[in-house]
């Protein structure tokens, strides 16, 4: 009798962990090369006048796969974001650091994950953003991320866009 219950408690065990892994989300690519794909969506940002976006996470990160369901479901943030950048995820995990490229960005990482940075059309790191400043509870604020994309948006950073014929 107890070789059966400690059998039967085995196989709901494995069967949750292949559901559990089964169902968890993957946003980013532990294989992608990062730098390419940077060097990719700044060339796309600058032909369509938008910023780029960088969310450095991994899968394991559950704050950043918090970000991405939020941003995705809001339309009003969805709009926002898809407007105004060209987004790529930067995988940081055991599998692949891309520390050569964290370096380059100016170590990002020492805010922990997620962590946003904001490249200009050619390339020049305009803002990194810790994530902790946009939260709220146990996610994140749709406010917060609004006005962080609003306030980073090409158009927020044109001086054009504070001269007095505007």
């Amino acid at each position: 009798m107890r070789k059966r219950i400690l059998f039967a408690i085995a196989a709901i065990l494995l069967i949750s962990a292949n559901i559990s892994a089964q169902e968890k989300p993957t946003v980013y690519n532990v294989n992608a090369d990062a730098a390419a794909d940077v060097a990719a969506a700044v060339k796309k940002a600058k032909a369509e006048n938008k910023h780029v976006l960088l969310q450095l996470g991994g899968n394991w990160c559950i704050w950043c796969l918090r970000f991405h369901k939020l941003v995705n479901e809001n339309d009003t943030l969805k709009k926002a974001m898809n407007d105004n950048y060209i987004v790529v995820h930067v995988n940081y995990s055991k599998e692949n650091k891309n520390e050569a490229l964290l370096a380059k960005l100016g170590y990002p990482q020492r805010f922990g994950f997620p962590v946003f940075v904001i490249l200009d059309g050619n390339g020049n790191r305009l803002h990194t953003q810790n994530s902790a400043y946009l939260e709220e509870g146990n996610g994140h604020s749709v406010k917060k991320v609004l006005e962080f994309f609003e306030h980073w948006s090409p158009k927020a950073i044109d001086p054009a866009s504070y001269t007095k014929s505007h």
